[in-house]
């Protein structure tokens, strides 16, 4: 949890000399702090103004008040949130709040008051219509045209007629293993690098994961580690298309022909992406999806679990409605699961769709204008795409190079302090508790590990602007100066 400076960590007496005000000014990591006699305020003064100052002819022993701004924005105690919110644009980024009588009795700052979002679901379009038309009609749970619709509209942007929606991408991994006959006794090979979901999936299905350390610049399956990994028990793989960045799927495909072995690729965070000119999800036995609220399309909760074959298509489809037969009604052929995606959640799904095009495209142009913008910074990695792919970016991640990357925390709590929402990259599977008895003694994964300690994922949420973008990049460049070793 980030916290704040307090008021009095942003201010000084204005007769402290501009040292002193640094002092302040590192601390608090807000640039800029204020001048107080008692609780009065009576000017406010930033690093920009310390720096201007000292090319001038300053120095660090020059009083506050000889350089310190007395004619500055403030706010008064009463003001609205629109009020502040309209402030906190431009070049003000923190602005002193003072009472009736002139006393400092806050500051407001972006992190209190502005937040850019990491990512943020844009629900303008038909959504609220088709949500009405389900209560009006009465069609709110599993049952209605919506479900089909969705399943219909969703294949046809994949280019897989066979779709099926369920309740979220997780219950989908699980759907897939099972329908595969994969179960007790069965090994799957699974990125050490990946969100829980992927692993709980194999696990709940009864079977062994296997983790894999990843190549550093996708972030996806080393494929040489697979073939390495590979044993009698082996009988899936799971490519997770990480950040968008899709794996290296050919050479996948070919390892798995050699060895017998299920591909289910892991596409949660993958729509829009493309390899070697096909949307992935099309080159594995089978293939799932995430609606969660954060993914670029959402439906709140969701998944959708795409087959190559037909016939797994319907066995799934009976064992996500309690293994009943499609034929007789209630009569359950296999023990299911309630794994439907309700109507409402489809009706929404339908009326994202319809603007999936637009959201990939977006997520596009913000990777573009990040790359233009960070190239010249020193200590990171940028995200890139390897190979005849599409980097559908549903997150910008960048890696703190060897020497920062000890500062990644620090970085995050820079971005947080500015009103910056960005995240660590996930944790290594292998970390973590319930996985340790999964991995072999002596067993390491330096790729994963390296590129987890160094991960930053930025804000790419598609209704960023431009200025929003420049934003991130001068505080992220701000933050690497302030914590290079």
């Amino acid at each position: 949890m980030i916290t704040l400076p307090t008021l009095a960590q942003m201010t000084t007496h204005p007769n402290a000399t501009l040292r002193d005000a640094m002092v302040v000014i590192d601390a608090n990591a807000q640039g800029a702090c204020f001048a107080v006699e008692g609780t009065r305020l009576v000017g406010v003064l930033s690093d920009g103004d310390i720096r201007r100052a000292l090319l001038r002819g300053a120095s660090l022993d020059t009083l506050v008040l000889d350089v310190m701004k007395r004619d500055y924005a403030w706010l008064a105690s009463n003001s609205s949130l629109q009020q502040v919110q309209a402030q906190l644009t431009g070049k003000i980024r923190i602005a002193p709040i003072v009472d009736v009588a002139g006393n400092l009795v806050d500051y407001a700052c972006p992190a209190r008051y502005h937040q850019i979002p990491l990512v943020q679901p844009l629900l303008d379009g038909n959504e609220l219509e088709y949500v009405t038309d389900c209560i009006r009609n009465g069609w709110i749970s599993s049952q209605g045209r919506y479900v089909q619709k969705f399943e219909q509209v969703f294949g046809q942007y994949v280019g897989c007629p066979n779709a099926l929606a369920v309740s979220n991408g997780t219950i989908a991994l699980h759907l897939a293993l099972v329908s595969l006959g994969i179960g007790p006794g069965d090994e799957v090979l699974v990125p050490d690098l990946t969100f829980a979901a992927t692993v709980n999936a194999v696990l709940h299905a009864g079977a062994t994961p296997v983790f894999i350390d990843i190549d550093p610049l996708t972030m996806a399956l080393n494929i040489a580690n697979c073939e390495q990994a590979l044993t009698a028990r082996t009988r899936a793989v799971i490519p997770v298309h990480l950040y968008g960045h899709p794996a290296e799927m050919d050479r996948l495909m070919w390892l798995a022909a050699k060895h017998g072995l299920a591909v289910i690729e892991d596409c949660a965070e993958a729509l829009g992406s493309f390899y070697q000119g096909a949307h992935v999800g099309n080159f594995g036995a089978a293939a799932t999806f995430s609606f969660f609220g954060n993914k670029t399309i959402t439906t709140g909760e969701g998944g959708m679990l795409l087959f190559k074959d037909p016939s797994l298509l319907e066995r799934a489809r009976i064992l996500r409605d309690h293994g009943m037969s499609r034929e007789r009604r209630y009569w359950h052929e296999h023990v299911g699961y309630n794994y439907r995606l309700t109507n409402i959640q489809a009706a929404i799904g339908v009326a994202q769709m319809e603007r999936a095009v637009e959201f990939v495209a977006r997520k596009r142009w913000i990777a573009e204008q990040y790359q233009q913008r960070l190239q010249e910074i020193q200590g990171l990695r940028l995200p890139t795409e390897c190979g005849d792919v599409q980097n559908s970016y549903w997150l910008y991640t960048i890696v703190l190079a060897d020497g920062l990357a000890s500062q990644r925390n620090k970085v995050l709590d820079f971005l947080s302090l500015n009103g910056i929402e960005a995240r660590p990259v996930f944790t290594p599977l292998h970390r973590m508790p319930p996985y340790l008895k999964y991995i072999a003694p002596g067993q390491e994964f330096p790729l994963s590990d390296a590129v987890s300690d160094g991960g930053i994922s930025l804000p790419t949420a598609p209704n960023l602007t431009e200025t929003d973008i420049q934003l991130v990049c001068a505080v992220l460049e701000k933050a690497i100066v302030l914590n290079s070793p």
